[in-house]
């Protein structure tokens, strides 16, 4: 039996894998990072829970785990994202550090930072906490000195590794540092000469000269495709994914794997993680033209633990859209019936139940309930909600006798504003309804008569769903009409619509006096 055969999850077969190239240490260091260029999005969430899940997938197997994210807020700020405030300010503010950028929100210190907060704060509420790093203090207080001379000293191998991949090589004077002018505060520098030592020099647009001492003056940073294989070095990485971009042959983990040996280190274990659409959107979203969908929009209609579920139950390598269309409600429901697969109230072969397992314990935000949890239905839930015009107390109130525990309580609260938040933003027209205060509908007397016996037969009795249900069939038959015919007046009586809910659950969720009450006005 293969290796691959043994894990049916993709996050067990990484972290066998880790292991086996890495070695079966007692700890290991797991990173992800991005450049806070604009709003982080949904498919830069993905590294994140790319990493978060393998971490976990180490973890399981008794490993110690320490998980790093680098904010590369040095980076320098090329392009204004669409979607920002103050446009014409922030051209100006082009070719400096992101972390120098002023917050065109006036809330944050800085265009990087109001970026990172949001971030920072919505992944703890789907169970991820890193150690964040920030690469612009890191660069500053000089902390790399050494490898950027180390890097300076092997300038002409560094580049004989780029070249391969280049229609245009480099030009021989040519090194892998980029630098901040003190007077400008841009990277806008020209001829740039090392010493072999410490020291650089480089020339501004005034006609004037700058000299530093890299061990003394933070203004220097290497080059990404030399400063990522750096940090491996330095945080010594044993595991970080990379996107699709950099993942073909010649991008930047490719390279990284060559200019990594400088440093007598290998590079970390990899895997490629592919794009994230959005049902309906407009392909693979982009920071920079400000066209994203961030964590936060996520979570308003996706449980924390369903929204792990989403990154968990698919492979890493493999393309999705997240939907906010109906959509959401199979989501919901396959991610109920993975629950109820590990909780063994259902049944599947045995790859499928391992499979559901491993996602169901990677999409644990608390931990997970001794017993099988209630399941409030998102599609029965949206009938509820909206009976009860919106209001989530009121709903939790209707299910009170089926929450066994908190755990039941605190899911149907969250579940109920996922809902409610997803009628008021993404639900189809024919899913919103509105049950009437009075009757708008004029019928025959045939029509009118059965309305009325319907309505005192609801007043009778307590009915079950069922016996209700062949009971309205029966009535219907009685006065000769079509039951099409009848349940597309009930539905305008109820909800001034021609179709709605399977009628006569329905009727018992609005309650039976209120439906009784609006037959009669007919």
């Amino acid at each position: 039996m293969s290796e691959e055969k043994k894990f049916y999850h993709w996050t067990d077969v990484t972290a066998e894998k880790v292991i086996r190239e890495k070695g079966d240490k007692n700890e290991y260091t797991v990173a992800a990072g991005i450049t806070p260029s604009g709003t982080v999005h949904i498919g830069n969430f993905r590294e994140i829970i790319t990493v978060d899940l393998v971490r976990r997938a180490l973890e399981a197997r008794g490993k110690k785990v320490r998980f790093i994210y680098s904010w590369d807020d040095y980076d320098v700020f090329r392009k204004v994202p669409k979607n920002m405030p103050k446009q014409e300010e922030l051209k100006k503010e082009l070719r400096k550090p992101i972390v120098d950028v002023f917050d065109p929100y006036g809330k944050d210190e800085s265009y990087a930072r109001h970026n990172q907060i949001s971030v920072e704060e919505d992944v703890k509420k789907v169970g991820i906490n890193p150690e964040f790093i920030y690469q612009s203090k890191e660069y500053r207080k000089c902390r790399y000195a050494k490898e950027i001379r180390h890097a300076l000293k092997h300038s002409k191998e560094i580049r004989t590794i780029l070249d391969k991949h280049r229609e245009k090589p480099f030009p021989k004077d040519w090194l892998p540092v980029a630098v901040f002018s003190k007077k400008l505060d841009t990277d806008e520098v020209t001829n740039l000469r090392y010493d072999g030592e410490w020291g650089l020099s480089y020339d501004l647009e005034d006609g004037t000269t700058e000299t530093i001492d890299f061990r003394k003056d933070g203004n220097v940073k290497l080059k990404w495709r030399t400063d990522w294989p750096m940090r491996w070095f330095i945080e010594k990485v044993d595991f970080e994914p990379g996107g699709k971009d950099h993942s073909t042959a010649g991008g930047s983990y490719d390279t990284g794997k060559e200019i990594i040996k400088l440093w007598n280190f290998t590079a970390p274990t990899y895997i490629m993680y592919d794009f994230i659409n959005v049902k309906g959107g407009n392909g693979k979203m982009s920071s920079s033209k400000g066209d994203v969908v961030t964590l936060n929009d996520v979570l308003e209609v996706y449980e924390p633990e369903i929204v792990r579920y989403i990154f968990a139950g698919t492979r890493a390598n493999r393309e999705f859209a997240i939907s906010f269309d109906v959509d959401v409600i199979t989501t919901y429901e396959e991610f109920d019936r993975v629950e109820r697969l590990f909780f063994d109230v259902e049944t599947a072969n045995e790859k499928k139940t391992a499979q559901a397992k491993a996602a169901y314990k990677l999409s644990a935000v608390k931990e997970i309930p001794k017993s099988m949890p209630y399941q409030p239905g998102f599609r029965h839930l949206t009938t509820v909600l909206q009976i009860n015009q919106l209001d989530v107390d009121k709903t939790i109130g209707f299910f009170e006798n089926e929450l066994k525990n908190e755990f039941d309580k605190e899911r149907l609260r969250t579940r109920a504003i996922c809902v409610k938040n997803w009628l008021e933003k993404y639900a189809p027209e024919e899913f919103k309804f509105s049950v009437q205060e009075k009757c708008q509908v004029k019928v025959d007397e045939k029509i009118r008569l059965l309305l009325q016996k319907i309505a005192e037969k609801l007043i009778e009795k307590e009915w079950t769903d069922k016996e209700l249900h062949e009971e309205i069939y029966i009535l219907t038959r009685n006065a000769e009409i079509e039951p099409k015919e009848f349940f597309k007046i009930a539905y305008n009586v109820l909800i001034n619509k021609n179709k709605g809910p399977r009628l006569a659950s329905f009727i018992l969720e609005i309650g039976r006096e209120k439906v009784a009450e609006l037959f009669k006005q007919v």
